[in-house]
């Protein structure tokens, strides 16, 4: 990022900050309605310790729920690959497993998962909500290979094997990875909503900080948990931004 690209948006949120202060003071807002940023920073390092083990363990809950949408995703989207009658029975189902609401079906995993378990419908309901991204990604990429190439596998007599391997895995990667970078955010989404619904301080994460917050009126302690959980969000996304940016270099290579 260039110097420009760096102090456009800090400007913008110095101006931001700095308007939202002097407003709350001039206008006397109660703290509970709308605190300063000033109390929301204190409130940020007074509870920055909690804050933390929650952040860790929401993103744990996420991450866990991402390695399980990888797994399920990249499995189902080889084996609708190789079978077109597969494909036309799964897909109709993965899309409207998409568009299902989340909120709409995390009643039923708090259910299944038991009240002494939060933690495993949290982590299910977020590899739901991750799990159309990669699937989608890497179906795409696994049959966006150049038909030439296509060609001159057939002409060598390549096993299947040896064309997943060595042509249409290599094809998907940036497709894949691109699925994964979406999923990445998708399954923090996924997690913090499941939270909310499960409505159980079992787990522990962000979303019961602001929960527990909200419901004793300690609104900046509920924007201290906000910016905490947008902090750790954007993070995920830089590394997987990165990622996605090594992984092209190395396919643009090959």
């Amino acid at each position: 990022m260039n110097r420009l690209g760096f102090l456009a948006p800090t400007a913008l949120i110095g101006a931001i900050l700095v308007v939202w202060q002097v407003a709350c003071a001039v206008l006397h807002t109660p703290e509970y309605l709308l605190p300063p940023p000033t109390a929301i920073a204190s409130a940020l390092a007074h509870n920055a310790p909690k804050l933390a083990l929650s952040a860790w363990r929401t993103l744990a809950m996420a991450l866990e729920a991402l390695v399980a949408a990888s797994v399920f995703a990249g499995l189902l989207a080889l084996m609708v690959t190789l079978s077109r009658t597969l494909d036309q029975a799964v897909r109709p189902l993965a899309v409207a497993l998409q568009v299902t609401p989340v909120v709409a079906i995390a009643p039923l995993f708090v259910i299944w998962a038991g009240v002494d378990h939060p933690d495993r419908a949290i982590i299910a309901l977020a590899a739901i909500v991750a799990f159309f991204p990669i699937f989608s990604g890497t179906v795409r990429g696994l049959t966006s290979a150049d038909p030439d190439l296509e060609r001159l596998f057939d002409l060598y007599g390549a096993r299947p094997l040896q064309r997943l391997t060595r042509l249409r895995l290599p094809s998907a990667l940036p497709f894949i990875v691109e699925g994964h970078k979406v999923a990445s955010g998708l399954a923090i989404i996924g997690a913090v909503v499941a939270e909310f619904v499960a409505g159980s301080g079992g787990a522990e994460g962000l979303a019961w900080r602001i929960l527990e917050a909200g419901n004793r009126l300690r609104t900046a302690e509920m924007f201290a948990a906000i910016v905490t959980l947008a902090l750790m969000a954007a993070v995920v996304h830089v590394l997987f931004q990165a990622l996605e940016k090594r992984a092209l270099v190395w396919w643009r290579g090959r």
